[in-house]
């Protein structure tokens, strides 16, 4: 199965956001799940009626399903947070590859920022985190991560302007990006000098909150031949995921997330490639520290090394390994599940298509994380097939 439903044999063949993100107080989490899902349909030359498989985090799927009058054979309603969508395309490869599924569409949408028909976030007091997180006062993500964050600079001699040029690296993809929340360019001092929501982090620092969606379309590499646009189809290469705790305290390592090291190992594996095969990279960004994590996790760039590593420009335009180039969450948009958007900027990346355009580019790694260091999600996807 795990070669089966890698080295290209699976291919995303629709791939498109809501029509607009940002502020979208015209739907409810509901319609910004089927306003991305009919995009990505139409972009890959199908209809609901094709769809036999669906994938969705934050609505049971069967709700999105039925609004958009699909009759699913196979349903996957994994939740881990902001890396669910990278899990969903690894299991709907595998859903593909065994047959259980023809194609398979994955759908998100949160009302963010608006919070139309949003559920509210009611953490159980009786969970861990209710009982040994929550009653400390951690309880938003930025009160969160300002443990391991602290923890991961301590560690290698950093300081908060590493933090910094990350979020001045991201806004430099993002001001010519229309679509994006922060388009204004930006400079260390301005980032430091931002009000601070929790030390370590100031405002820049902290992912923008959005409304928005985004929507997937998966089927097999013999499918993608026939249809609409055969040539812009994205073939899955390799994929990994894994999880740790839903406690942050409680990390094995404060330094360094166990899930990335997994997810990646095994994304790495599957798709017989290693790290100087790599083009571009997606890692998700909700708080600056998150790509420094992610650079030294993945294995792109030795410990210590990763703050340097962006500060010398080595993820901008025309460098060694481009990164975020939509400008990430902290710059583009985040709704509060950012993994869609990164897949959605490395297919784009990958047909040529991006507003911010990687030369001569052939693979993507897309790393997500779920729940503050809980679950990790990784793809390699290819515009070309092996």
């Amino acid at each position: 199965m795990t070669a089966s439903m890698h080295r290209g044999n699976v291919a995303i063949v629709g791939a498109s956001e809501t029509t607009t993100i940002g502020v979208r107080e015209d739907l409810s989490v509901l319609g910004l799940h089927a306003e991305a899902a009919l995009n990505a349909l139409a972009d890959a030359g199908l209809s609901p009626q094709d769809v036999d498989g669906i994938a969705t985090a934050g609505l049971p799927a069967m709700e999105v399903s039925h609004h958009l009058g699909v009759a699913p054979r196979w349903l996957d309603g994994t939740a881990v947070g902001g890396c669910s969508f990278m899990l969903h395309v690894r299991h709907a490869a595998a859903a593909i590859a065994s047959g259980a599924a023809e194609v398979v569409l994955i759908t998100h949408g949160e009302s963010g920022r608006s919070r139309i028909d949003a559920p509210p976030w009611l953490p159980s007091l009786s969970s861990p985190f209710g009982q040994f997180e929550l009653v400390y006062g951690a309880q938003a993500p930025y009160s969160l991560f300002t443990l391991p964050a602290l923890r991961f600079l301590k560690e290698r001699g950093m300081t908060i302007e590493h933090l910094a040029h990350v979020c001045v690296a991201q806004r430099a993809w993002a001001t010519s990006n229309p679509r994006a929340q922060r388009r204004k360019p930006t400079t260390v001092d301005e980032v430091l000098s931002g009000p601070t929501i929790a030390y370590p982090f100031t405002r820049d620092m902290c992912c923008v909150v959005t409304d928005g969606g985004g929507a997937l379309v998966m089927t097999s590499a013999a499918r993608a031949r026939d249809l609409k646009h055969p040539k812009r189809a994205v073939y899955l290469l390799g994929s990994g995921e894994a999880a740790e705790g839903t406690l942050i305290s409680q990390m094995a390592d404060l330094g360094s997330f166990r899930g990335f090291r997994q997810s990646a190992k095994e994304a790495f594996q599957t798709a017989g490639l290693a790290h100087a095969d790599i083009d571009h990279l997606m890692g998700y960004d909700a708080f600056a520290h998150l790509p420094l994590y992610i650079l030294e996790d993945l294995g792109f760039v030795k410990k210590g090394e990763s703050g340097d590593f962006i500060a010398e420009g080595h993820t901008a335009k025309n460098a060694s390994l481009p990164m975020n180039t939509n400008g990430g969450g902290l710059s583009y948009t985040h709704s509060g599940m950012y993994g869609m958007f990164a897949i959605q900027e490395a297919v784009r990346q990958l047909r040529g298509e991006a507003i911010e355009q990687v030369e001569n580019i052939t693979t993507s790694f897309v790393q997500g994380v779920g729940m503050f260091f809980a679950a990790a999600g990784s793809l390699i996807l290819s515009n070309q097939r092996p």
